[in-house]
């Protein structure tokens, strides 16, 4: 980061404590309207259900999904006549697109980046074919070789051309921050865990199509607030999870790789989390991802049906209706 870029970061950053302090009042005005934009969305990787594009299409009309997630993968082998079928399908179950997952690991070595990277404008062309705008991936919190420096440099010359390339084809690109600790204490190097580091990487990034992925369960896990949420518009958000925990834990021994379906043990305040998206006017996808073994034992139907009356009683819990307008 530049100096200039370095300086109006921190003008940003300064401003965020009179955002801050208006945050109660802008939340509790917007949020009693009750409408949400948001969608409830079908993740199928997030709950077990590996299934093709079309049936996942009409398992999620069927339980009353309102956007479903796609690949670019699947994207990218079809014709441009197969895409324009599938969107047609799409909009007959009353659908709209989620999110897709980024076809590149910026993770691992210097050679698979940039084997992947010469992939990703064919899969981001064939995103923008179909409608799909918006793109979402992970970051690791942790590193056994890379010093919180040198991993933040790496991520944000990789993710930079990432984001260039989608933002070419008119894709918005979103960074999910890893919360727990549990995640970070095995390997040597901490890294990026926390809403408040994610966004001093996307301002380091420095592309304008870049924002975040909040999950309820890293929101919870990173002991972030309300008032956190609120120092977001609906432009810094890309997409959203939506998990609960196990009880009978203390967050620094919640484990990534278990979890549970929104608002089914009520230990993260599930309905405050919906509430604070509809007061920053967020208008896309909302998925489970529990990672759940038992979710994930259920054949397809069963796990989607479960994972829809979830939502769908976090929904009401939190009295967020579906805007139409």
């Amino acid at each position: 980061m530049n100096r200039h870029d370095r300086r109006r970061f921190f003008q940003h950053v300064m401003a965020l404590g009179g955002v801050a302090a208006a945050s109660s009042q802008a939340f509790a005005k917007d949020a009693s309207s009750g409408t949400r934009k948001y969608t409830m969305d079908l993740n199928g990787g997030g709950i077990g259900v590996n299934v093709g594009v079309e049936e996942s299409i009409a398992l999620a009309s069927k339980y009353g999904f309102e956007s479903v997630g796609i690949s670019s993968g699947t994207l990218a082998k079809l014709s441009e006549d197969e895409i324009a079928q599938l969107k047609e399908k799409r909009q007959q179950a009353g659908l709209v697109w989620g999110a897709s997952g980024l076809a590149v690991d910026f993770r691992r070595s210097r050679e698979k980046f940039e084997a992947d990277l010469k992939s990703l404008p064919a899969h981001a062309k064939a995103l923008q074919s179909a409608g799909v705008t918006r793109v979402s991936t992970w970051l690791t919190p942790s590193s056994d070789q890379l010093t919180y420096n040198k991993n933040f440099g790496q991520h944000a010359e990789r993710l930079r051309r990432v984001a260039t390339v989608l933002q070419d084809h008119g894709v918005r690109f979103g960074l999910e921050y890893v919360g727990p600790r549990t995640s970070r204490m095995k390997t040597r190097y901490s890294f990026i865990h926390t809403l408040a580091e994610t966004q001093e990487l996307i301002a380091a990034i420095d592309v304008p199509n870049m924002g975040v992925v909040l999950d309820s369960w890293h929101w919870y896990t990173a002991e972030e607030t309300i008032d956190d949420l609120m120092t977001l518009s609906n432009d810094d958000v890309v997409a959203c999870d939506l998990n609960d925990a196990p009880s009978g834990l203390g967050i620094d021994e919640q484990q990534d790789a278990s979890r549970e379906l929104p608002a089914a043990t009520g230990v993260i305040d599930i309905a405050a989390f919906l509430r604070a998206l509809v007061a920053i006017g967020y208008d896309g996808p909302v998925r489970a991802e529990p990672f759940n073994k038992t979710l994930n034992a259920m054949d397809n139907d069963a796990a989607v049906k479960t994972t829809a009356a979830a939502m769908k009683k976090a929904f009401a819990k939190a009295n967020v209706g579906r805007s139409r307008s």
